[in-house]
């Protein structure tokens, strides 16, 4: 059975990387500074983003191909499964490490805004790839916060900590953003794809069958994480996926509708709605009037 091992503070992961604990809820390791460690996957209890030095030249990354290759960013939040069983064998590991505990951020501002941040949530393939620049900034910042676990601790530790892992966090996001926009040529091919996946959806008459397709589903089905596709959806159309849905049952509606034959409760069905109440809520919330008074007007 694969091994997997828990880290649930942040002394876990030093221990297990080798290093000492500084500060008892958060750490910045250098694995410049690590000797060889043996890779498990590991049930993570904390916050945690690696810095990967990754020289990979012209290849692809989960299908899709890297923006810069001057280091990777992988985030993971408490109580995911992260990391490969390197089967006994010592690695020397390249890079940095930002641990966390949720203790630390306990009411303070990045406490109640971290679910903003949703990259702790995307997948590994959807890992967030660095320019030079960028790497340079990123290190600063981690430096930054080493240097401050480094002071002894006092009255006013927690708040430089915690602000500093804020100003990175937000770097993060702005690189984030910068990745969406520098691989339009891939999300428009999702955007594509998605377009399909919901035609294919009314079509088939899955609808009927299973009821109003998901964001979750949707971004299944194209092999991404939930907040990974949210993002980028809202960053290419402007507007989130379950509205883009939302529009596509309403565009599938309008042309249900010009068959007369069919009941406004025989059309919310195929679409996919339990209850007829609830298509002609959200149709009137859509286009301001009611499923009658539209088919009325043609």
């Amino acid at each position: 059975m694969e091994r997997v091992d828990r880290i649930d503070t942040v002394a876990q992961y030093n221990s297990y990387v080798g290093v000492d604990t500084k500060h008892p809820l958060v750490s910045v390791v250098n694995f410049s500074e690590v000797s060889s460690i043996h890779h498990f996957r590991q049930y993570i209890g904390v916050y945690a983003v690696f810095l990967k030095d990754v020289k990979c030249g012209n290849i692809t990354y989960g299908c899709q191909p890297y923006d810069y290759e001057d280091g990777t960013l992988v985030f993971i939040s408490p109580g995911q499964v992260y990391g490969i069983d390197s089967n006994g064998q010592a690695i020397k590991p390249s890079g940095y490490a930002l641990v966390f505990h949720p203790d630390l951020i306990k009411g303070t501002h990045l406490g109640k805004i971290i679910k903003d941040y949703t990259f702790f949530t995307y997948g590994v393939h959807e890992a967030l790839h660095l320019s030079k620049k960028e790497r340079k900034t990123i290190v600063d910042c981690l430096e930054k916060i080493a240097a401050e676990i480094e002071q002894n601790i006092d009255k006013h530790s927690k708040t430089l900590i915690v602000s500093n892992i804020e100003l990175f966090l937000n770097y993060c996001m702005r690189f984030y953003d910068r990745q969406f926009i520098t691989r339009n040529n891939v999300n428009k091919d999702i955007l594509t794809r998605f377009e399909e996946l919901l035609n294919n959806y009314f079509v088939s008459g899955r609808a009927q069958a299973d009821g109003l397709p998901s964001v979750a589903y949707c971004a299944e089905q194209l092999h991404l994480s939930a907040n990974y596709f949210g993002d980028l959806i809202k960053k290419e159309t402007g507007n989130t996926a379950l509205e883009y849905i939302q529009s596509k049952l309403i565009n599938e509606a309008k042309g249900k509708m010009f068959d007369t034959g069919k009941s406004i409760n025989e059309i919310s069905g195929e679409l996919g709605f339990k209850y007829q109440q609830h298509f002609t809520r959200l149709f009137k919330q859509k286009t301001g009037i009611t499923p009658n008074e539209y088919r009325n007007l043609n």
